[in-house]
């Protein structure tokens, strides 16, 4: 295992999972560097990006990365969502669903690879169970979901012992990711929900691998999660 996780770039490290995991890198003495719309609470480094413009993601990425003196890890914890069925939501809302994340994973992802290289660092992309399960008044969701399945998939073969890369799948989680929505798109009133901060552990344990040894995905769900299998 790695002693230090180092310097670590954390998309939507401002809240839910991404700030679990910022904070837990911090916690193990590494440093978080945040891309988010909003600055965080902990008052980590924080760098404002909207991940809708992936060109502008990538330039703050190679930015923050030169700045910083290069990256140690990324991981990719920002999404958004856009519930209902497909006619009834917005076209812009749907299409922000897959520009966020799918298009802003790829976008940081790309960004941050001879960054990675030269580190032999590792990439922790988000996905979720329903990446790999398909639901109705989900299809921005589960579309975008699933493009990371396949992108993450397809970039662990091709980065080789180059890049690590690893893919987190979590189940459902104690966030703000579930605020604003109508009751029917929301978790049941008994449903179990993780604590972000034990799923950050995860991601940890996946950073601290060493050079050459792949957690290539993994699911952490509630033991009662609904969405899962």
């Amino acid at each position: 295992m790695r002693d230090e996780v180092g310097t670590v770039l954390v998309t939507g490290g401002s809240s839910g999972l991404g700030a679990a995991v910022a904070a837990a890198v911090e916690q193990q003495g590494g440093k978080a560097i945040v891309l988010d719309r909003v600055p965080p609470p902990n008052g980590f480094q924080f760098e404002e990006v909207d991940l809708a413009n992936p060109r502008e993601a990538e330039a703050v990425v190679k930015r923050v990365a030169e700045e910083a003196g290069g990256l140690d890890a990324v991981v990719t914890a920002a999404g958004t969502d856009a519930c209902g069925d497909m006619m009834d939501v917005d076209a812009d809302d749907w299409d922000r669903v897959i520009l966020v994340n799918l298009l802003g994973t790829a976008a940081v992802v790309r960004a941050a690879i001879p960054f990675l290289e030269q580190s032999q660092g590792r990439i922790v992309t988000v996905a979720s169970t329903l990446g790999l399960r398909a639901l109705p008044a989900a299809t921005a969701y589960c579309a975008s979901k699933f493009g990371v399945v396949g992108f993450t998939r397809a970039l662990a073969i091709e980065m080789g012992d180059k890049v690590g890369v690893t893919m987190l799948i979590p189940g459902g989680m104690k966030t703000q990711f579930f605020d604003g929505r109508k009751e029917e798109f929301k978790p049941g009133p008994n449903q179990r929900l993780n604590d972000p901060a034990v799923v950050a552990e995860s991601v940890l344990f996946a950073l601290r691998q060493p050079p050459g040894v792949e957690l290539r995905e993994l699911l952490v769900t509630p033991s009662a999660e609904p969405s899962w299998p």
